[in-house]
C-alpha cells in the first residue's frame, strides 16, 4: 500500500502521528514526515490515520503514487 500527503494541505493537526505512529512522524510543531509505502501490518492504522485528517491531506491506495484523488 502507498500513501501521499499532500504537505500543502496539511495543517499539522497531527491525528495520522497518534493513529499510525510507525508510518508518520511530526518534526518540529508542523513538519510532517511519512513512510510512502506503509510497512507490513501498518494498513488498518494507516487507513484510519487518512479517515481522521481534518484537512483530508493523505491518499491510499495503490495508485496514491500516480496522483490519485485525496480520501
Amino acid at each position: 500500500m502507498q500513501i501521499v500527503v499532500d504537505l500543502n494541505r496539511c495543517q499539522g493537526y497531527a491525528q495520522c502521528v497518534f493513529l499510525a505512529p510507525q508510518v508518520f512522524e511530526l518534526h518540529g510543531e508542523e513538519a510532517l514526515l511519512y513512510v510512502p509505502t506503509v510497512p507490513e501490518g501498518q494498513d488498518e492504522r494507516v487507513l484510519r490515520a487518512a479517515a481522521a485528517c481534518p484537512v483530508q491531506a493523505i491518499t491510499v491506495g495503490e495508485q496514491a503514487g500516480e496522483g490519485a484523488g485525496v480520501r
